[in-house]
């Protein structure tokens, strides 16, 4: 009407009656007690209520469309926040990469890292703190979907001068008659070499325990001892002067896995970054000892 100053103009365009029309308007200024239109029979035009009105209008319609926009926007998984729960090692080492790529397609969406253990790990996803999460594959766990991202081997860490790196492989129980340098026993791997060390039968001699992976770096540079780590692991040791070698008796893997809330739905852009780091082909440079799960067919 404003536009058309005409009632039959107007309610054609908006595919009306005309006396159909004229009620509403005549119903608006009712409910305002203020006439919107001056007529004659040959005009229709605003007043200073139409006109003011006529803005409020249009502002509320940009509004809608801008809402309505961003909602379309979210929904394709372009705008929101995704929150990421991992071991420090796949922070540092896998995801960088992962979220890089993403980013470059999505600069909108909010990406969030809580570089855990893997127990709280469990427990943020678990209670739905964060969307998803990527952690040591959990042997069973209720309320907990699990998905094969990867599989990581151990090493033995020796200083770069020690009698072991002669060697091609050394064994657990080589490891065991070193002073051993573990992380804490809240460390899952730490619960790994454990367990390994029991599995060959061999009892450690002399253990030092450090709580950063850093720092056992450090111990084995200055010559204090061995140790092992997982291939991931290797990034955040950052020290000069160390070596490693494959362990056998036995050989160890960590089994990584993308783990969700069953049964929780995932936002739109947490699905998009879920789908790129559970099918991600040929953005990230998998470190010595790192692979696919055995039969899948994804390539990182």
């Amino acid at each position: 009407m404003a536009r058309a100053l005409s009632f039959s103009g107007a309610a054609a365009a908006m595919h009306v009656s005309q006396s159909s029309l004229s009620r509403t308007v005549k119903q608006i200024e009712t409910r305002l007690g203020s006439r919107l239109l001056e007529r004659d029979t040959r005009n229709v035009r605003l007043t200073a209520e139409g006109r003011e009105l006529l803005e409020i209008a249009e502002n509320t319609l940009a509004c809608h469309r801008d809402g309505m926009t961003r909602m379309q926007t979210f929904l394709a998984g372009g705008r929101g926040s995704v929150s990421i729960a991992t071991l420090p090692s796949v922070a540092a080492s896998l995801l960088p990469a992962v979220i890089s790529a993403f980013l470059a397609e999505h600069p909108d969406v909010q990406v969030r890292i809580h570089d855990e253990r893997s127990e709280t790990v469990l427990h943020q996803v678990a209670s739905g703190l964060v969307d998803f999460g990527v952690t040591i594959a959990p042997d069973r766990l209720d309320g907990i979907s699990a998905t094969p991202l990867a599989v990581d081997r151990f090493y033995a860490l020796l200083r770069s001068d020690h009698p072991l790196t002669a060697r091609e492989t050394v064994s657990w129980s080589d490891l065991a008659r070193e002073p051993f340098i573990a992380l804490g026993a809240d460390s899952s791997v730490r619960q790994l070499t454990d367990e390994a060390f029991a599995i060959a039968d061999a009892r450690i001699e002399h253990l030092v325990e450090a709580r950063n992976v850093s720092t056992v770096g450090g111990l084995v540079a200055a010559g204090l001892g061995v140790s092992a780590l997982p291939g991931l692991v290797w990034n955040l040791i950052g020290v000069a002067g160390s070596a490693r070698r494959p362990i056998t008796g036995p050989v160890v893997d960590r089994e990584l896995a993308v783990i969700t809330a069953a049964g929780r739905s995932q936002s739109p852009s947490g699905r998009l970054l879920l789908d790129r780091l559970e099918q991600l082909e040929g953005v990230v440079a998998l470190p010595e000892g790192v692979n696919l799960p055995p039969g899948s067919p994804r390539r990182l």
